[in-house]
């Protein structure tokens, strides 16, 4: 999900929760990890999910619509790992860090 997320990125979810539209998801593909998409429409089949990054990955673009039993949770928040959290704190000081 590069460039909204990148590795060693730790997401707060909440389970047994409604996709939004616009919102990020934890979702299972077929043969494939979970993995965490951006929920982009809802249609006969299930929810259309797609990548941040049109480069690397796998979406409905090339999978179809996730089931509603395959969404296994809701991204409600990403927790910074202390490392990031100190640089995004000394830009906003006016420190380039």
């Amino acid at each position: 999900m590069e460039p909204t997320l990148v590795d060693g990125d730790r997401l707060l979810v909440r389970y047994d929760a409604p996709p939004r539209l616009g919102g990020l998801a934890v979702v299972r593909l077929p043969a494939r990890p979970l993995s965490v998409k951006r929920v982009t429409a809802r249609d006969e089949g299930g929810w259309w999910v797609e990548r941040d990054n049109p480069d690397e990955g796998v979406d409905s673009w090339l999978v179809g619509a996730v089931a509603p039993a395959d969404v296994v949770a809701i991204v409600v928040g990403r927790v910074w790992p202390l490392r990031r959290l100190g640089r995004r704190l000394r830009r906003a000081d006016g420190e380039d860090g």
